[in-house]
């Protein structure tokens, strides 16, 4: 019989949520407060003895009725902490009853534990295949006052080192209040010098790690942009001074949401370390009626003890296998070549072809039509919103184009920017309010375009419709879907005044609902997330849609960066990587085709330049690259990902894919600016078999795999700056030492 995963003791009046790996503990307080114990390594049980010490605070007041000074909701750590009845930390909820009170007191009433993971299907999640493969432990509070319940779920995998949770308010009072924040979680940690690592970054220059001391006060990474945005990623690591990449804890924890986020530390004066995160509580504000409920997005936690690669290996893991679903979830992704770059909004039939001519041939598999092929779009400032082909634009239209791609044995994609309106088009002048704007105030441009009210039905049926009557004629295999402006003048026309703080949140659950409802209309098609680049790189769209744009910063020395911090939460499958032209369109740098090619490949592959306007001799190397990319392709999109060299940390930056069975390896090198007098380096491998010996393919060099972990390979020395070097491996017998 399977062990159980989550136990609850009467004596000690906890709750022990483990599996081989790890641990979560909670625990019921006096007062029916529901107190944080322990997350990390497995502990294999727990006595109760780490009950809460208790000391009269200064300050700090006590429950309601008691005299009882050594006890207090100030200090105390907390499964999910109210307002305004002697917590003056941050709360994970606030809510305003018809009397203006904005206090709120939940206490333990009553928990359930079930088999598997209950789904939710309004939002992105985490899911399991059976239910043996995972248990949900169900915990309800109440505020009498209030007379409004909230659940907090907690679900454990049984061989993943992962606790998805969420909350849930219900209003079982005959009167309407008002959610100002409800948080998808909270969790109080003991004194401890922790440092916080997150994702910062901005257009072309997506996901930076920044790593900073958790400092007393209030730190916050958040978004008020409308998306997940490529300013703040919805994701950061707790770990200690001296966590590595491979040694150490580290606790990653993620919001599985696409909108406005808000991810809160605050650290206490007894340095003890509150975490709260869920939808940005900045102009939200949602109308609670009588009798309904409230459901808010799930946080993936993950704990590895094992560095910060371990912890990415459980993401990668988790979201590749539990979160991204439909036949591409596993499929080898096909090599793309986009006209965007080669041609932006100046095509015409004949340009087309000559690109479609010049890929088949070098082993291209899928050809894409970016921006412009829609109502009558030859720049950016004007047709979004008009889902209808350009008349003679293209001779023959978009059917005959896809016929012509798949008979030069290519696939056929198309973009689409589907929440997106421009003034000039016609759907705008039919419908000028289903663009975002509040009454008697301009609109703010940008990129010359708006953005659809997508918290009304109507119009994302509009939309759904408009793209249906494409899809269904034209034999479409990809499509890019882009977001290209982040949200300005959030108020919706369909609502009254007391609802205009849930439009945000009301706009991402009608996104879901329209990539939803196409993705399982077309599950053939292979959808790829975009927002100018890497803007919404996040796994609730990865639920949706396996790959994502991962910058429109196609520069391979700035890729580096990027893509490494990419990868800290997100799997290399869903990071889409492509060549581009030299010198570079967003930096005026120039790299080898090599390189460009060497960093593309530590991604899902492709081409976004002009092929016609190649040498022979690049178009050879493209040739070779596409046919050694072919070759290796599952062990870079699905192999296990190692960072083993970090670009913020020297002039190299190394990083290795590795096959489940450990029999076949990569390592990839990239070097920065050379030097006249260079030092001689090495990089150690990782994650090998320390039994096995790997043959070097390219020159029959034999290693063992200790060795190649232990004592590593010199790097090597090459002239020029922008270099990058690939080293294929593979076991080829045990040892016998």
């Amino acid at each position: 019989m399977a062990e159980k995963l989550i136990t609850f003791d009467e004596t000690t009046q906890s709750f022990h949520l483990k599996n081989k790996d790890i641990s979560y503990v909670l625990a019921i307080e006096e007062g029916k407060i529901l107190s944080h114990v322990y997350f990390g390594k497995r502990v294999k049980n727990y006595t109760g003895y780490f009950k809460y010490p208790r000391l009269d605070r200064g300050f700090s007041g006590n429950l309601p009725g008691s005299l009882d000074r050594e006890y207090s909701k100030d200090t105390l750590p907390q499964e999910f902490s109210g307002n305004n009845t002697g917590d003056y930390r941050v709360p994970a909820v606030i809510l305003k009853s018809e009397n203006g009170a904005r206090t709120t007191d939940f206490r333990y009433v009553d928990y359930k534990i079930v088999a598997g993971k209950p789904a939710d299907d309004n939002f992105p999640h985490a899911y399991v295949l059976d239910d043996d493969e995972s248990q949900t432990l169900i915990i309800t509070l109440a505020d009498e006052t209030l007379n409004a319940e909230i659940e907090l779920s907690y679900t454990i995998y049984r061989d993943r080192s992962v606790i998805a949770r969420h909350s849930r308010i219900v209003n079982r009072s005959e009167t309407i209040f008002n959610i100002e924040k409800l948080a998808s979680m909270q969790m109080d940690l003991p004194k401890q010098d922790l440092e916080v690592i997150s994702l910062p970054g901005a257009h072309v220059r997506e996901r930076q790690i920044e790593r900073q001391n958790v400092a007393h006060g209030v730190t916050q990474f958040e978004s008020r942009r409308g998306s997940s945005s490529h300013f703040m990623n919805p994701f950061i690591a707790l770990v200690n001074k001296h966590t590595t990449e491979f040694q150490g804890n580290a606790i990653g924890l993620q919001l599985v949401y696409s909108g406005n986020h808000q991810f809160t530390l605050e650290r206490d004066y007894q340095d003890q370390t509150r975490v709260v995160i869920g939808i940005n509580e900045y102009n939200f504000d949602w109308q609670l009626q009588p009798q309904k409920a409230f459901e808010t997005p799930e946080v993936l936690m993950v704990y590895s003890s094992n560095g910060l690669n371990g912890m990415s290996e459980t993401f990668a893991k988790l979201l590749r296998e539990r979160v991204a679903r439909g036949q591409h979830q596993y499929s080898q992704r096909p090599i793309v070549i986009n006209n965007w770059e080669a041609t932006y909004f100046e095509f015409d039939e004949n340009k087309i072809q000559t690109i479609i001519d010049s890929a088949a041939p070098l082993g291209v598999e899928m050809f894409v039509l970016d921006d412009g092929w829609f109502g009558h779009r030859d720049d950016d400032n004007s047709s979004l919103g008009d889902w209808f082909e350009y008349a003679n634009k293209l001779k023959g239209g978009l059917h005959d184009l896809a016929n012509r791609v798949h008979n030069n044995k290519m696939q056929f994609g198309l973009w689409f920017e589907p929440e997106m309106i421009s003034e000039d088009s016609d759907l705008y002048r039919q419908h000028p309010d289903y663009a975002l704007q509040v009454p008697n105030r301009g609109k703010t441009p940008s990129r010359n375009q708006f953005v659809l009210d997508f918290s009304r039905e109507e119009i994302v049926d509009n939309v759904y419709d408009q793209m249906v009557r494409i899809l269904d004629k034209v034999d479409v295999d990809y499509i890019k879907w882009d977001m290209n402006r982040n949200m300005t003048e959030i108020y919706s026309a369909a609502y009254p005044a007391a609802q205009q703080g849930e439009i945000s949140h009301r706009y991402i659950l009608g996104l879901y609902n329209l990539m939803n409802r196409l993705t399982m209309r077309y599950p053939e098609i292979l959808f790829e997330g975009c927002s100018g680049g890497g803007g919404r790189f996040d796994a609730g769209i990865l639920y949706y849609m396996p790959q994502s744009w991962t910058s429109d910063n196609t520069d391979a020395y700035a890729r580096l960066k990027i893509q490494y911090g990419t990868s800290l939460a997100f799997p290399i499958s869903s990071m889409t990587a492509h060549v581009s032209a030299a010198p570079n369109h967003q930096t005026g740098r120039s790299t080898s085709l090599k390189m460009r090619g060497d960093v593309a490949m530590a991604g899902v592959f492709g081409y976004e330049l002009n092929l016609t306007e190649m040498t022979d001799n690049e178009k050879a190397i493209v040739s070779d690259q596409i046919k050694f990319y072919k070759a290796h392709r599952q062990l870079l999109q699905y192999g296990d990902f190692t960072r083993l060299k970090s670009p913020y940390e020297g002039n190299l930056t190394a990083w290795q894919f590795t096959s489940a069975d450990k029999n076949d390896v990569m390592l990839f090198r990239y070097a920065g600016l050379a030097e006249a007098q260079p030092e001689f380096t090495t990089t150690q491998l990782a994650n090998l078999d320390p039994e096995k010996k790997y043959e070097d393919v390219a020159t029959g060099d034999v290693f063992y795999g200790d060795e190649l972990m232990n004592i590593g390979l010199y790097d090597t020395l090459q002239k020029g700056d922008f270099t990058s070097e690939v080293t294929v491996l593979k076991a080829i017998a045990s040892c016998t030492r």
